[in-house]
């Protein structure tokens, strides 16, 4: 008898799995951060310019999200959106939430650690994309394949660029993902905490890094 197929992940499951490697991936840069310090110690110069970059990275990150959402917000899973940043990269969103990675790896000072935040968020991205891009090529079969084609994955090819005469907004969605940005400014007072930590020498300190 031959085996039934396990049936395809829907994208609220897809979803879910994401969230939950983020926060497995989380945990340990967050375990890494504790017993690691930038080079110059946490009031050096080096260590407080990381910060101030990251700072801005976080709020690009805040208003680039906010932005795909207003051309994407509710859309997904109905149509397929090819204008404005979505005309240039198939997840500018994602591309944002790279951005808002380093920003949250940088509140600890270094460059390093900021990388490496980054790096794991591409990583988790890159899986799940692939099963989000594998649901909506069924369910939008040719054209969304054509998309794929023209359209780079990630980082933008700006040359491709299209807007949309107008956009129908979902302030509700358009609020969702201002808030679900804004968590990536919890990096801020958390990692003071490792540094106060730190400071009191609470936790010993295994490395210091760029």
């Amino acid at each position: 008898m031959t085996p039934t197929p396990a049936p395809p992940l829907q994208l609220a499951t897809i979803q879910k799995l994401r969230k939950v490697a983020i926060a497995i991936a989380l945990i340990g840069l967050l375990a890494l951060s504790v017993v690691s310090q930038s080079i110059g110690g946490i009031d050096g110069g080096w260590h407080e310019f990381v910060e101030t970059v990251g700072l801005a990275a976080i709020i690009l990150s805040i208003v680039g999200r906010a932005w795909c959402t207003l051309y994407i917000g509710g859309r997904k899973k109905a149509e397929i959106v090819d204008r404005g940043p979505y005309s240039i990269s198939r997840n500018p969103l994602y591309v944002f939430s790279f951005i808002g990675a380093f920003g949250m790896g940088a509140q600890s000072g270094s460059a390093v650690i900021a990388a490496a935040f980054v790096v794991a968020a591409i990583l988790v991205f890159h899986l799940t994309v692939r099963r989000e891009e594998a649901f909506l090529l069924r369910e939008f079969g040719p054209g969304y394949a054509d998309y794929v084609a023209r359209t780079p994955r990630f980082w933008p090819r700006f040359s491709q660029w299209r807007d949309a005469d107008e956009l129908t907004i979902r302030p509700s969605l358009f609020l969702l993902t201002i808030r679900d940005g804004l968590v990536f400014l919890l990096a801020i007072p958390l990692f003071e905490l490792i540094d106060a930590g730190q400071a009191m020498h609470w936790v010993k300190v295994a490395a210091h890094l760029y």
